[in-house]
């Protein structure tokens, strides 16, 4: 039987996916609050420090990706019967658990490294195809701002490394009823029957 993911996954995964969003709409915002606005006021430095206060506080949107992978790595108080991510890690001892989460954060930050490597080259391929420019010119115009590349793709390296975590406990559990032994379901309140 195919239980849903719990309504909490779904809403980390959903806010997760829409920090691009408000990433780009709290820059906006940022351009737009301009401190030099308190010019002209009677009190202008303090109306200076406020506007340049909300400037940086609509910019911490950007802050907090390695909280989301800390959440993800807390266990789940009232997990669901079948949800074999949060019963694999209840039963670790902690000499066992914190090896295991350095592995897989290890682990998935090369993957998330690769994937953006991979993105690069395929972007790079698909611009010289298109243009028919050669790929060794293309990455020669990319040279003189290699530090704005290089910075863009941290940002898609860290996007990739938190959504990997975030999808780790269900992927987990996929593979878990993929791989399960036959034998009786599991039904939603505990039982194992449906009488």
């Amino acid at each position: 039987m195919l239980h849903m993911p719990k309504r909490h996954y779904v809403l980390a995964l959903v806010s997760y996916l829409s920090i691009p969003v408000v990433m780009m709409a709290g820059a906006s915002l940022f351009r737009v609050i301009d401190p030099e606005m308190a010019r002209g006021h009677a009190d202008y430095a303090t109306n200076y420090r406020l506007l340049e206060m909300a400037g940086r506080g609509v910019l911490m949107a950007a802050a907090g990706p390695f909280g989301f992978i800390a959440i993800a790595m807390l266990e789940d108080r009232s997990p669901a019967p079948d949800d074999r991510y949060q019963q694999f890690i209840r039963k670790l001892k902690i000499y066992w658990r914190v090896p295991l989460e350095a592995a897989v954060f290890v682990a998935v930050f090369f993957l998330a490294y690769e994937i953006v490597v991979l993105m690069r080259e395929l972007m790079i391929s698909y611009q010289s195809f298109s243009t028919g420019t050669p790929a060794a010119t293309i990455i020669a115009q990319q040279g003189p701002s290699g530090g704005m590349w290089a910075f863009g793709e941290a940002l898609e390296t860290l996007y990739l490394l938190v959504l990997i975590y975030l999808l780790w406990p269900l992927c987990f559990n996929l593979a878990g009823r993929f791989f399960k032994r036959p034998g009786h379901p599991v039904y939603l309140d505990g039982r194992t029957s449906p009488d």
